[in-house]
């Protein structure tokens, strides 16, 4: 059973915001919430407690884009319909990047290099004064100059978003790219910097959704689109090294009907590494209609991979996992408006 190590209290109301997130700051916890007016962010010490709080003006409502914060927390980037923008904690745009425009409700993503000097970011072609605009890219790669908002490369990312997500590597050069296309499918790609440009892997007929990069950078996590396969990659050749069905992995839920072929279970578009070698996942979309969900945690050594295990714990538990390395991860409270910090226990 693991050990509830803090509960933190979301700062909007939840009503007015999204659910709060749980990330590292120049390696430091802090906590993240985007309402439709700003962007809070709480900066965390060891034991969880708030040290500082910011507030960055955001510059169009929470539904329209996501955000990303530099390591230092100088400095918000928000990724909106027809533009990127970077807010100083004072309001102050310190530069902005245009693009095409993405399609109601369909939105990009972006994020920061873990040395925070570089934004990754991902638009909707062609861009807007940038110069060169490729007229035949549906959605571009960018990668910016974090300082002055300069394209520094970019390439077609092959895809046509409904959303994605960015997916750091503890390399600056390198980031991953989860793209979603509703039903037609989940892009994955993985690009390199080498300072003058983006090189892209495709993963070409691969429908993979990019969950997490483990704390060294050797490996990354994905579930395929049909949530059928759970799988461990090497990050230098993107081979799958562990891989885990949901079918023959996971039991069925204890409390579902033994004849109902609706009841196998699948994995959930979550979970990540809580440390090097292991791997958290949950269950808990196709368990909910049986009971609660259930979360797993699976190792995925150089000897082989292990089983899933069940993991239980003190209270109710409702969401899915979101890994924080170091053997810790967060679920959220029931009505997401509160988020509980777990560890393993040795």
């Amino acid at each position: 059973m693991p050990e509830l190590v803090a509960t933190l209290t979301a700062p909007l109301p939840a009503a007015e915001a999204d659910a709060p997130q749980l990330v590292h700051l120049g390696g430091c916890p802090a906590l993240l919430q985007r309402g439709d007016g700003e962007l809070v962010v709480q900066l965390l010490d060891d034991a969880f407690g708030v040290t500082r709080t910011l507030r960055f003006p955001a510059p169009w409502p929470r539904r329209s884009g996501s955000h990303t914060v530099a390591p230092d927390a100088d400095l918000a980037v928000f990724t909106g319909r027809d533009a990127v923008r970077a807010v100083d904690a004072e309001g102050s745009v310190r530069w902005e990047v245009r693009h095409g425009g993405w399609p109601h409700p369909d939105r990009g993503s972006a994020a920061f290099s873990p040395d925070g000097r570089l934004v990754w970011a991902h638009v909707r072609g062609p861009l807007l004064d940038a110069g060169e605009p490729d007229p035949d890219a549906v959605d571009e790669w960018l990668v910016l100059d974090a300082a002055d908002g300069r394209v520094l490369a970019r390439a077609d990312a092959q895809a046509a978003a409904a959303g994605s997500v960015h997916v750091p590597h503890p390399d600056p050069a390198r980031m991953g790219l989860s793209i979603g296309e509703g039903q037609d499918g989940a892009p994955l790609r993985w690009g390199h910097f080498d300072g003058e440009r983006l090189a892209v892997a495709y993963f070409e007929g691969q429908d993979l959704v990019l969950l997490d990069v483990n704390p060294s950078g050797s490996r990354f996590l994905t579930v395929d689109h049909d949530q059928n396969t759970l799988a461990v990659h090497e990050t230098a050749s993107g081979a799958v090294v562990a891989r885990w069905d949901a079918g023959t992995s996971a039991p069925r839920h204890p409390d579902a009907e033994p004849d109902n072929d609706e009841a196998e279970p699948y994995w959930d578009w979550a979970g990540g590494f809580v440390d090097d070698t292991t791997v958290l996942a949950s269950t808990v979309e196709s368990d909910e209609e049986w009971g609660e969900g259930r979360h797993w945690l699976v190792g995925a050594a150089p000897q082989g991979p292990a089983e899933p295990e069940p993991v239980g714990y003190p209270l109710p538990v409702t969401s899915p996992p979101a890994p924080l390395g170091a053997g810790r991860w967060y679920t959220y409270g029931t009505a997401y408006d509160s988020l509980h910090v777990w560890a393993a226990r040795a």
